[in-house]
């Protein structure tokens, strides 16, 4: 198989899970191999301002967990129960003492560290949706430190599949009778301008 196939397998494979086998254990070790491959990735002028939190303690994961949303679009889940919570979570952080703006660089940063999981069959879920002031204060984040992302991550306890988008133009994500999670994806023909 080509580096080409695998590439492509993995960002397939990439999903956004949202439930988990939380008793499956990931290592803090795990979670600083998966920063290292952020700390490599592209960073706008080279000035690489982010940081980050590893979680992988339930007794600091419960702190975190309270402070997120979890699906927008499935308006009578409210995430995860117990036993299908993440295993673990990294906060990417922006330090304002090295720049105020972080453009993309959180968003390739969150890329990187969830082909990486992928790629170990772990798999997760980047989360905007963040109670920031809650989880400063549970996790003593220092001011300086800007909140920017969430990384929920576990060992996937759920399949999830991507689908052409409907004729109608829904691109909503959305779970079978049987929980599959549907996520309708643009043709190729439709994104190309």
């Amino acid at each position: 198989m080509g580096l080409k196939a695998m590439l492509r397998d993995l960002v397939i494979k990439n999903r956004s899970y949202r439930r988990f086998y939380q008793d499956a254990v990931i290592e803090r070790q795990t979670l600083v191999g998966l920063v290292d491959l952020a700390r490599l990735s592209g960073s706008a002028a080279n000035l690489q301002p982010l940081k980050y939190m590893l979680c992988c303690e339930p007794e600091k994961n419960a702190l975190v967990f309270p402070c997120l949303g979890w699906a927008g679009y499935l308006k009578d889940w409210a995430g995860p129960s117990e036993g299908e919570k993440p295993s673990a979570y990294i906060i990417i952080l922006g330090d304002t003492t090295i720049s105020q703006s972080f453009g993309c660089d959180y968003g390739i940063a969150a890329q990187s560290i969830l082909l990486g999981a992928t790629e170990k069959g772990l798999g997760g879920c980047m989360i905007g949706t963040i109670q920031r002031q809650e989880l400063r204060e549970a996790l003593d984040i220092p001011a300086h430190y800007e909140i920017l992302l969430v990384l929920a991550l576990g060992k996937p306890r759920e399949k999830v599949v991507i689908e052409s988008v409907a004729p109608d133009g829904g691109i909503k994500y959305w779970r079978d009778a049987k929980g599959i999670h549907h996520v309708p994806k643009r043709s190729l023909d439709e994104i190309i301008v």
